[in-house]
């Protein structure tokens, strides 16, 4: 029983490190993001939410959206010679 409670411990150790590491590089990410907006006179990422706070929520999620295309799925390519 002990061995089971020591396992479920450092399990959620784990998944706590890893979730506070995620969270800190993409708010890292949107931190550095704003800086090149104001070195560059640009709006910079803040149309997400209050002050653009949920932006790294929202590039996960376009992230996660986007369509993998495989070159053998793609018939253009392989008919492209013959045209």
């Amino acid at each position: 029983m002990e061995g089971l409670l020591l396992v479920i411990t450092i399990v959620a150790k784990i998944i706590v490190i890893v979730i506070a590491l995620l969270l800190s590089v993409a708010y890292l990410t949107l931190l550095e993001r704003k800086v090149i907006g104001f070195m560059q006179t640009r709006i910079g990422p803040n149309r997400v939410g209050p002050l653009g706070l949920a932006q790294p929520f929202a590039d996960v999620i376009k992230l996660l959206g986007k369509e993998i295309i495989w070159r053998s799925e793609n018939h253009f390519l392989n008919k492209r010679p013959s045209l």
